[in-house]
């Protein structure tokens, strides 16, 4: 896939603003970026580290301060609106007030760049704006009112527009903002089944760690005083790159587990023997609870991990004696009981 020609790329970009006529803010640069066929590439980073400017820069929304976006390897800078809305579409974080609008009108709107000011859609165009209901799993409220919507269905009908749109190139701001965890990951799953599908670019901001590091194809990694990182993501992971990029006052990234350590490292010592699904779940809790983990076999504190009878089992060791548990409950308020491991005050 990354041997394809780009669909979109950068050369020596340079993004920011002009304040004056001889000032400018730069935000990072020189960026030699690209979009290939096929790709979802999430674009990550920061508060303020210049994601939205990047994608309105390569949405043409905004002038780079210096070099180039290409798309099909023609200059976005060199070509008039109507041009770069045939190869490049966008959807925004602001909310569109669609007003009476329905979800097949609005969908039908991403054809304007194809039928002409007066807006006449021939049998083509009416196959592409069914095909982008169908694959955004819109067409069941093709009828309704826009305004009706959930935000869940609102972000798939503006995706199901800009695939109407049949741009090789798709952008998208902060898509799963407002949206909650099923609607964020089923949106995801979409999008790069939609990539897949449809061989387009897509390149979203998001600040979904997690769920960047499952769906993209690539990472495009923004962090400060304009560094910047790309690459596939579990390699941005195991250099430590992402550690780095977010790297915040009592915040670790876990490479094991690919997210955020929301608690502060414990003084107690616990040496934990097992593996899979039951042991990630256990550490997660004695973590939780201010224990750290130790390799060392002969720690005050012990905690195997038994099968019995078709049953989890946690069997602690501690002062010389041995406990069977039935639960990670059950072995918390056991611990929290134990002279010594008590969890420490103030």
């Amino acid at each position: 896939m990354m041997a394809s020609t780009p669909l979109l790329e950068t050369q020596a970009l340079v993004i920011g603003y002009t304040l004056g006529r001889a000032e400018q803010r730069h935000v990072a640069g020189p960026l030699n970026l690209a979009l290939h066929p096929g790709d979802l590439v999430c674009l990550l980073g920061p508060n303020g580290a210049g994601k939205s400017t990047l994608m309105r820069t390569l949405a043409g929304l905004q002038p780079p301060l210096s070099g180039h976006v290409q798309i099909e390897q023609v200059d976005t800078q060199r070509v008039t609106a109507a041009e770069l809305a045939r190869k490049l579409s966008i959807v925004l974080t602001d909310r569109v007030e669609a007003g009476n609008l329905t979800v097949q009108e609005l969908v039908t709107l991403g054809r304007y760049p194809h039928t002409g000011w007066l807006g006449n859609l021939n049998a083509h165009d009416q196959t592409v704006v069914q095909e982008a209901l169908r694959a955004t799993n819109t067409a069941q409220f093709a009828a309704r009112r826009v305004a009706t919507l959930s935000d869940g269905e609102r972000q798939k009908v503006m995706l199901a527009r800009a695939l109407a749109q049949d741009t090789p190139v798709i952008l998208l701001d902060e898509p799963t903002a407002h949206l909650d965890l099923p609607n964020r990951v089923q949106l995801m799953r979409l999008l790069h089944q939609l990539a897949r599908q449809t061989q387009k670019a897509i390149l979203l901001s998001t600040h979904e760690l997690d769920l960047a590091l499952q769906a993209a194809d690539q990472v495009w990694l923004m962090h400060g005083q304009g560094q910047w990182h790309t690459g596939v993501p579990e390699d941005l992971v195991l250099s430590g790159t992402f550690e780095a990029a977010f790297a915040r006052d009592g915040l670790a990234f876990d490479q094991a587990t690919g997210t955020f350590v929301i608690h502060e490292a414990g003084t107690r010592a616990v040496h934990l023997e097992g593996s899979g699904p039951l042991a990630f779940w256990t550490r997660r809790a004695l973590q939780r609870e201010g224990f750290k983990l130790t390799t060392e076999p002969d720690a005050a504190l012990r905690i195997a991990l038994r099968e019995q009878a078709g049953a989890d089992r946690w069997v602690s060791y501690t002062a010389g004696q041995a406990r069977a548990h039935h639960s990670i409950a059950d072995l918390l308020a056991y611990l929290r009981s134990v002279p010594g491991l008590e969890a420490p005050q103030g």
